[in-house]
C-alpha cells in the first residue's frame, strides 16, 4: 500500500492512474511555462523565522472567507475537467470540502453539472463564471447556479482569451478521449479509471451540453465553446454580473494593482491573485510576487485571496504572511483527485492542514489570522 505523505506523493500517483491527456491537461502551462514554474518556485523561496521557546500549545488555523467559518483559509479553487480525473470528480471534490469545512468551487467547464452538484451535497457551494459572449446563456448559468443554492459567485476575469498549453495541442486534449490508436493505448494502461468511467454517464460538460441551443454533442460543444470567449470583457460587466446575481461576489484573475482598485471599486467581495495557475500568460509574474502591492493598493477594502503554486500548507502560509486573507488550492486537490478520487482530495486537506498548523508553530504563531510578515526572513536583493 502506497504511504501518502506529500500532495507530490499525491501527483506521481495521479500521473499513473489519469489518461495522459488529463493529467497534462492539469499539470502544465502556456508556452514554455515558465511562469507555471514560477509560481511555485518563487513560493519555496521565502524561508521562514523559526522561533523557539515560545508557547505554542493552544493553536488554531481556523478562519473566514465571506464572512463564513472555514475549517482553514483554503478552498478548492474552479478547476475544468475535474471529472475526467476520476469519474464524477467535482461531486466527489464537494463532498470532501464539505465534510472538512471548507468551500468547494465548481468550474462553468466541469463535467458534472450544478444540478449534480447541488444533489450530492447539503451544504451551499460556490460556482465559477465566464463571460461569454451568449449572454442569455450567462444569465441562465446564474438562475441555475442560484436554483442550486450557491452561495458565491466566482468570476474568472482572465480568460477573455485562451492561453496556447502546448501539451493540450500535441495530445489532442477532448472530452471524452476521442477513439485513436495511442489514447485507446493510453487508456489500457488504466483500467481503474475506465471501470470507474464506465460506470458514470458523465463524461461531457455537463453545464453547456442539453443548455445552450444547438449543442448536444461533443463536436457542436467544440466548435461553440471556441467561439464564446469574449474578449470585449470590461468592468461594466462586472457590475452587470454583480446587480443581475445579487449575492457575494468573487473576481479571480488579478495581477495588478490597478486591477485590484477596480476590483474594490466593482463592489466584489473578495479578488484572488491569481495568473491562472500560469496557463493564460506566459512570461506574467508569479502571484506571490504581485501579491504585496495588491494589498497594499486595496487595504481593507476587499478581501484579497491568493492562488497558483501552492503545493503544501507551508505555502498557504507563505501566503497568508504577505497579506492575504486566505487561499485557493487547484493544483493540489487535483492531485489527491486523480491518485484516490474522494478519499484522495480528503487526503490533500489533510496534508495542507498539518503542514499549514506545524509550521505556524515553528514560527512562533497560534492564530493563524494573526500571521503576518514578520514571519518571514527578509529577502535579499
Amino acid at each position: 500500500m502506497t504511504v501518502i505523505t506529500d500532495i507530490e506523493d499525491l501527483r506521481v500517483l495521479h500521473k499513473k492512474r489519469a489518461p495522459r491527456m488529463f493529467y497534462d491537461y492539469c499539470d502544465s502551462g502556456a508556452w514554455t511555462e515558465r511562469t507555471y514554474r514560477s509560481n511555485q518556485a518563487d513560493l519555496q523561496d521565502l524561508k521562514f523565522r523559526q522561533r523557539v521557546a515560545m508557547n505554542v500549545d493552544r493553536r488554531s488555523i481556523a478562519s473566514t472567507m465571506l464572512g463564513q467559518p472555514v475549517a482553514m483559509p483554503v478552498a478548492l479553487a474552479p478547476t475544468g475537467l475535474a471529472g475526467m480525473q476520476w469519474a464524477d470528480g467535482e461531486i466527489l471534490a464537494a463532498r470532501a470540502a464539505e465534510a472538512f469545512g471548507v468551500p468547494f468551487t465548481l468550474s462553468t467547464m466541469s463535467i458534472c453539472s450544478i444540478e449534480d452538484v447541488a444533489a450530492h451535497t447539503t451544504k451551499p457551494f460556490w460556482f465559477q463564471l465566464y463571460v461569454l459572449r451568449d449572454r442569455a446563456f450567462i444569465e441562465r448559468l446564474i438562475e441555475r447556479a442560484r436554483a442550486a443554492r450557491c452561495s458565491a459567485l466566482v468570476l474568472t476575469l482572465d480568460l477573455t482569451i485562451l492561453g496556447q498549453r502546448h501539451k493540450d495541442v500535441k495530445n489532442g486534449l477532448s472530452t471524452p478521449p476521442k477513439p485513436t490508436v495511442a489514447n485507446l493505448l493510453d487508456l489500457l494502461r488504466r483500467p481503474r479509471w475506465c471501470r470507474n468511467m464506465l460506470g458514470t454517464p458523465r463524461r461531457q460538460f455537463g453545464n453547456i451540453v442539453g443548455h445552450v441551443d444547438g449543442v448536444g454533442d461533443t463536436s457542436s460543444l467544440a466548435s461553440w465553446t471556441s467561439a464564446q470567449f469574449d474578449p470585449t470583457l470590461d468592468w461594466s460587466d462586472v457590475e452587470w454580473i454583480k446587480r443581475r446575481w445579487g449575492g457575494p461576489l468573487v473576481l479571480k484573475g488579478i495581477m495588478d494593482a490597478e486591477d485590484a482598485r477596480h476590483a474594490a471599486d466593482s463592489g466584489a467581495d473578495a479578488l484572488v491573485v491569481s495568473n491562472h495557475g500560469g496557463r493564460q500568460l506566459d512570461g506574467a509574474p508569479s502571484t506571490i510576487e504581485a501579491l504585496p502591492a495588491i494589498v497594499d493598493a486595496v487595504g481593507p477594502r476587499i478581501e484579497v485571496w491568493f492562488d497558483s503554486g501552492i503545493r503544501s500548507g507551508q505555502d498557504v502560509l507563505r501566503a497568508l504572511a504577505l497579506g492575504a486573507k486566505a487561499t485557493m488550492i487547484g493544483r493540489a486537490y487535483l492531485h489527491g483527485l486523480g491518485a484516490m478520487g474522494e478519499a484522495g482530495v480528503t487526503r490533500c486537506l489533510e496534508i495542507i492542514r498539518k503542514e499549514l498548523d506545524i509550521t505556524m508553530a515553528f514560527c512562533g504563531r497560534t492564530d493563524v489570522r494573526q500571521v503576518d510578515r514578520s514571519i518571514l526572513l527578509p529577502r535579499h536583493p
